[in-house]
């Protein structure tokens, strides 16, 4: 259910990690939780982020919640469709990426969850 070619957090994001780049976004958990999404707010390129700091916000019908970056570095790139297509994160929350980041230190990635742990944790 959950792709194995990314870790998970126990706040529900995922990130799928290439040498030392990744993206990060929401699982399904955390989308059918919300609800319809309606808008997300995504970080600025340039930011440097904390493993486990704010990066953003996500506002659906019922709730609005916060984003969490899995990883420390540093925003290279943000998902600018997500401003006028907010619902992507709905239709396909583990193909719908809201930011890549340059990793400060990929080793940090062992204390993530793979699928199969981030399955039972949600199960």
């Amino acid at each position: 259910m959950y792709p194995t070619d990314r870790l998970y957090t126990k706040d529900h994001e995922w990130i799928l990690i290439s040498g030392t780049t990744a993206r990060v976004g929401i699982t399904d958990y955390a989308q059918a939780q919300l609800g319809d999404v309606v808008y997300v707010e995504l970080p600025e390129v340039g930011r440097q982020l904390e493993q486990g700091a704010q990066f953003g916000s996500i506002e659906s019908v019922k709730a609005v919640s916060d984003l969490y970056c899995p990883l420390a570095g540093r925003v290279t790139e943000v998902n600018a469709a997500l401003a006028t297509a907010p619902e992507t994160v709905n239709a396909d929350p583990h193909g719908t990426w809201m930011m890549a980041i340059e990793l400060t230190d990929p080793a940090a990635a062992s204390g993530l969850l793979d699928s199969a742990a981030y399955a039972e944790l949600v199960k």
